[in-house]
């Protein structure tokens, strides 16, 4: 593939490859997880039973990430052209409260930290599992398999194993010391006390016997059954304050997408509590006055405008955006053209600004995604987590199922839009997207990464739509993030560019990769399906096509016979 030439002289080769086909498209961040989405297109199923069987995979084979004790968001763009958000992020237990926690510092960047990680760590970090009761409702409305069939392949990998990649490898000598001191987790992750290497067959028995009970039980295994109650009894012996009330009271929200429009394209994205559809929708209105094609992509004048665009979406985003049922989110205003030329008009091109928020006052890296399409009109974009690596790095015993850390993503400091409260959702940046162009899907794309999810969706919009990439070009090009303090550039940004935002007055730092991997769908004359998969996780893309023989297609068993 030829390398992508970037205005400012910093070429970066793509490390992977696109794949096409014409009956389905399935990227995942694990090779096995897209290889049972395939498996469910290959036996008559939709795109819907693909991105489940690909979840429930994925709690399997990338446990650090995703798991049934988690909670996400579903963007699904049904065959008929309706578009449906699946809110199935986790919420605070009843007996939550706004000062349940003792933050450390009032100021950045200790602002979230608490007085022995308790918001991030062990059983008070744990809030109400939302992914099992998303992934089933998605799977028992739009889809056409039943559950015990989209489950074997999960099944499958956790009863008979799956190699260990250096991705996991890596993750797990990340997480050592927390593991460690989790038995169940110790003995699956750190057999013998070492880390696994790349290559060692992994099994994972008790996840595959409760991966058993839900495929007879559905939802309700957690719901009210014996996956709950194991649950609920490890909280009250722990100090936690899930209950079975909590589980039972949880339900998934149906949701409509943010949409927004970008030269001549529409970009559908969730709405609050998720930031990416009001902020990626602000954001490319104030882009939009721009001429970021004739700029360049890469250059010091293009990356200062996106840094500012970030800069400003995340002074909004601190005093309104979160649960619309607890916080008034002005979403009119944030998305308008007005509200954008706004603030444009306070954008200046020659230097480095701090913003305030424009609008009166009203998260964690490791995630996966997933993508699928298939040959229907079906396409799901669908970003799930159980929100810190590992989460709250504790299991439920005997379940195999490892808990999320989801309570980190509110601010421990009462008063706040952001606080905690009884049932309150937790706000996400979580950008599963769907971008239309004359009511037809153009690209369809998403990615782990906390806080800088969305501006990375954002980014490789623009790199789709203003630099005219290719799909793997845009999922690979090096990536900015700023939240209004350092900008950080990735590597393969020049040194020129570098130089020439230090002289606009950002601080800049260098970390190794901003965000995480990118799954992404394209949409070609023909019906023809483009997937991509970027060199940030283990992603990998796997193309349908083909298809059964003829209807009048028979074996005549004298043809041959002498």
């Amino acid at each position: 593939m030829t390398p992508w030439q970037d205005r400012a002289g910093s070429p970066f080769a793509c490390e992977k490859q696109p794949a096409q086909g014409s009956k389905g498209m399935v990227v995942t961040n694990h090779p096995v997880a897209s290889s049972a989405g395939a498996e469910m297109l290959l036996a008559g199923g939709n795109a819907i039973d693909a991105a489940i069987a690909a979840l429930f995979t994925l709690t399997v084979v990338e446990p650090m990430m995703v798991g049934p004790l988690g909670g996400g968001v579903a963007h699904i763009r049904l065959a008929d052209g309706r578009h449906l958000v699946l809110d199935g992020l986790s919420t605070a237990p009843a007996a939550a409260r706004p000062d349940m926690y003792r933050p450390i510092s009032d100021t950045l960047p200790d602002y979230q930290e608490t007085v022995g990680r308790e918001n991030n760590i062990g059983v008070l970090a744990m809030a109400v599992p939302g992914a099992l009761a998303g992934w089933c409702k998605a799977l028992a409305e739009h889809g056409t398999l039943p559950l015990a069939e989209v489950l074997r392949p999960a099944i499958r990998a956790a009863a008979d194993g799956f190699r260990v990649t250096a991705y996991l490898a890596g993750a797990i000598g990340d997480a050592k010391m927390d593991l460690a001191r989790d038995p169940d987790l110790a003995a699956t992750f750190l057999p013998g006390g070492e880390i696994p290497a790349p290559g060692t067959l992994l099994t994972q028995p008790a996840l595959a016997e409760s991966l058993k009970l839900i495929a007879r039980e559905g939802p309700k295994a957690l719901y009210g059954g014996e996956l709950g109650r194991a649950l609920a009894a490890h909280m009250a012996a722990s100090g936690g304050l899930i209950t079975m009330a909590d589980l039972d009271a949880f339900a998934v929200v149906e949701r409509e997408p943010i949409r927004g429009t970008y030269r001549g394209y529409e970009v559908l994205a969730p709405p609050p509590p998720a930031s990416s559809g009001v902020h990626m929708t602000q954001m490319l209105n104030v882009l939009e006055g721009f001429d970021l094609g004739a700029l360049g992509s890469g250059t010091a004048e293009t990356i200062h405008l996106l840094a500012e665009s970030l800069k400003l979406a995340f002074a909004d985003r601190a005093v309104a955006t979160a649960d619309p049922a607890f916080v008034n989110v002005p979403v009119e205003r944030l998305t308008s053209k007005a509200y954008a030329d706004e603030r444009r008009a306070l954008l200046r091109r020659d230097a480095a600004q701090d913003w305030a928020p424009g609008v009166p006052p009203a998260e964690s890296a490791n995630t996966t995604h997933v993508t699928v399409a298939d040959s229907l009109g079906n396409v799901v974009a669908t970003t799930q987590t159980i929100n810190s690596l590992f989460g709250a790095r504790f299991s439920i015993p005997g379940t195999g199922l490892i808990a999320n850390n989801y309570m980190f993503n509110f601010d421990p400091h009462p008063g706040t839009a952001l606080s905690v409260a009884p049932g309150k959702r937790v706000f996400t940046s979580m950008a599963p997207s769907i971008v239309l162009r004359d009511g037809k899907p153009a690209f369809a794309l998403g990615l782990p990464g906390g806080l800088r999810i969305f501006g990375s969706a954002m980014q490789a919009i623009i790199n789709l739509i203003d630099h005219g990439m290719s799909l793997q070009d845009a999922v690979e090009a090096p990536r900015i993030w700023t939240q209004g303090h350092t900008l950080e550039l990735e590597p393969s940004i020049s040194a020129a560019a570098e130089a020439g935002l230090v002289a606009l007055g950002h601080a800049v730092a260098r970390p190794r990769h901003i965000g995480g991997g990118m799954g992404a769908i394209r949409f070609l004359p023909g019906g023809v399906l483009e997937g991509a998969a970027c060199w940030r996780a283990d992603g990998t893309p796997v193309g349908i096509a083909g298809g059964l023989a003829r209807p009048d297609v028979r074996f005549n068993p004298e043809v041959g016979r002498r």
